[in-house]
């Protein structure tokens, strides 16, 4: 248990729960017993699948063997049949017309020779052979082309050993009229006359090709295949094509890599039976072989381990599914065990953790249980209730004070800026009024010293300077007194409303600025009759559009200003518009703020805009300026058109 405690404190992190700790230590001890008892029973399985694979490919290996002895038995019978026949007509017509015969009657057989020794018939030669083929659905019968075919081994071999025997060879397609394709297994017979004298010998012919179709028709598994090994190992039957009759199972084989291939041709052609585990094409497969009875041939077949253990492979996967669901239910259940058993130790740890971080607000209710966790729980309990006692208390205190203190910050920083603001507004109306006021008190001491020194044309200069600076000092006191009506700047209802023509209104506003102004020009157009009228504040009306007009001749060239009057269906607009500097994007949010220039050098107390906006804004219409103008400036107000005002019009 301590060593599992050590790998559990190297692979856990420090913020595992105790319930994470427990089902730990449950799962790695039962995990393993649960995996290795699977694994075993895996392995058990597969040995008894390889087995069963084994035990199968062995009997469909028998019985494709019982076929192939039943397909060459008549074969063989059929050869002995016709032996005697042959020795009780020994002419070359009669040869000619059993040879014919022999496969005509007999669907295994695909040819017969009958070929006769030296001279046998003087009055043909040295050589005579009667040869049958089929062909599809006719038999071809000939004589065979003279050539030494003593040396063959289907005539030398039986000769040799005295007996019938099965021999395999190439055709040799130059020396025949007719032949079958690819490799022959000749069954071949010798036949003696009553002298024991060799006469001739009887070969009937079968056809590898024909026999591959035999021995593949039935395969125990979906990728298996037979083949047939030869004498010297050569492949008389497989499914690669480009290995038969030219090629042996050794050919390829390199002692190193492919010792196990080597091993099981050696079995093969040495007459072995067994079954064994071999490397073919990178595939491990199974091999079953046993010798074929009465030749000297190796018949096997091949079944890829993919194949085998394909169902096994299933079970692989269910067992792997069972032992994930099985972790699974078993993680889930130790955890909600465990879980179960600590909760209570889990809550009181995240309780006190929300105490040790500041927050005081937690409730511990008080346990029922009489063991240490319920005792802990309930002294915990109580420690918590005295410690808000005492909390709340110091939080009270804190509030308050904070509260105070704020407000305390919130008004001396009002203050502060109010104090300030005074400071400021102070020295700018009085540098404002100072310079209108000496310019006034100035040019009355002239004219009350030197009145009648000056000519007609300068007095009347200094009259009209004297009198702009007048209408000045009249425009910053008018600000002055809307600003410090406390009535006027909240009140909307202390505006005395009349019927107000837009068109005379307008014209007011302009001759008043033009009077004060007379080298400005300013061009005014309307959409609208001179009998239109709005229900409205007439004077203050005046002094927002005077205000507006008075900014553009101020502010620019005051030779390209305009007035227009636009009507909407609801409203009719007020546009001013000059081609001076205009206003920075960072400065069009503060000009509508009280006591706020953009130029701290210009002349005005901050007043005009914000007073125009909120005379406006009373008389339930709004002030704007256009972003989209950069020509100068563009403002426009916008009032609105009541029900009544339509009916006067109409």
């Amino acid at each position: 248990m301590s060593i599992i405690r050590k790998i559990f404190s190297t692979l856990r992190p420090s913020t595992r729960s105790l319930s994470s700790e427990l089902t730990f230590i449950i799962l790695i001890l039962a995990v393993p017993i649960f995996v290795l008892s699977l694994w075993f029973l895996m392995l058990h399985s597969s040995n008894n699948v390889r087995m069963e694979a084994t035990e199968h490919a062995n009997s469909v290996l028998n019985t494709t063997m019982q076929r192939v002895r039943r397909y060459m038995n008549a074969v063989e019978t059929a050869t002995n049949i016709y032996s005697w026949e042959i020795m009780e007509n020994m002419q070359p017509d009669s040869l000619l017309a059993i040879s014919h015969r022999v496969v005509r009657l007999n669907p295994h057989i695909d040819g017969c020779s009958i070929s006769t020794e030296p001279y046998v018939f003087p009055q043909i030669g040295r050589y005579f052979s009667a040869y049958s083929i089929r062909e599809g659905d006719s038999i071809t019968t000939v004589i065979e082309e003279k050539y030494e075919y003593f040396d063959k081994v289907w005539y030398k071999k039986p000769v040799n050993i005295g007996k019938a025997c099965w021999v395999d060879f190439y055709d040799e397609t130059d020396s025949l009229e007719v032949t079958l394709e690819g490799m022959v297994a000749s069954y071949s017979k010798p036949l003696y006359n009553e002298d024991k004298e060799l006469v001739a010998i009887i070969s009937t012919d079968l056809s590898l090709k024909h026999l591959s179709k035999i021995i593949t028709a039935e395969k125990p598994y979906p990728n298996s295949y037979f083949m047939m090994l030869g004498e010297e190992g050569r492949y008389f039957i497989h499914p690669d094509s480009t290995l038969l009759f030219r090629q042996t199972i050794f050919s390829n084989a390199n002692p190193n890599d492919n010792a196990d291939i080597i091993a099981l041709g050696h079995e093969m052609t040495s007459n072995g039976e067994g079954s064994m585990s071999v490397v073919i094409d990178g595939k491990l497969s199974q091999v079953c072989y046993q010798p074929v009875p009465g030749t000297e041939w190796s018949l096997a077949i091949v079944c890829p381990e993919s194949d085998i253990l394909s169902n096994y492979y299933k079970l692989t996967y269910i067992i792997v599914a069972i032992i994930i669901v099985g972790l699974i239910i078993i993680i889930l259940l130790c955890r909600r065990a465990v879980t179960h058993a600590v909760k209570p130790i889990n809550q009181l740890l995240r309780k006190t953790q929300s105490i040790a971080s500041g927050n005081y607000e937690v409730h511990i209710p008080k346990s029922k249980r009489e063991d240490a966790i319920g005792r802990l729980q309930n002294s915990f309990a109580k420690m918590l209730q005295s410690l808000n006692f005492q909390m709340g208390s110091i939080r009270y205190t804190t509030e308050h004070t904070e509260h105070r203190n704020k407000e305390l910050l919130k008004a001396t920083q009002l203050a502060q800026e109010a104090a300030r603001q005074k400071t400021i507004f102070i020295r700018n109306i009085t540098h404002q009024i100072r310079t209108p006021l000496n310019i006034i008190m100035g040019f009355s001491e002239v004219l009350r010293d030197f009145y009648g020194q000056l000519p007609e044309e300068e007095k009347k200069s200094i009259s009209n300077t004297m009198k702009h600076n007048a209408m000045i000092l009249t425009r910053m006191i008018h600000m002055l007194i809307d600003s410090s009506d406390s009535n006027v700047m909240e009140e909307q209802k202390n505006y005395e409303l009349e019927t107000v023509k837009c068109n005379d209104v307008t014209r007011e506003a302009i001759d008043y600025v033009l009077n004060d102004n007379p080298d400005k020009y300013i061009n005014f157009k309307t959409d609208v009759s001179d009998d239109f009228s709005i229900r409205t504040c007439r004077i203050y009306l005046v002094r927002s559009l005077s205000e507006l007009l008075y900014n553009a001749a101020k502010y620019s060239d005051g030779q390209h200003i305009s007035m227009s009057i636009v009507k909407g269906e609801n409203t009719i607009r007020f546009i001013t518009e000059d081609t001076g500097d205009g206003i920075a994007e960072a400065d069009r949010d503060r000009i509508f703020e009280s006591f706020t220039k953009i130029d701290d050098l210009s002349e005005g107390l901050g007043l005009g805009l914000p007073l125009t906006k909120h005379h406006i804004r009373n008389l339930g219409g709004d002030i704007t300026l256009d972003a989209d103008y950069h020509d100068g400036c563009r403002f426009i107000i916008e009032l609105p058109i009541s029900q009544e005002d339509q009916e006067i019009k109409d």
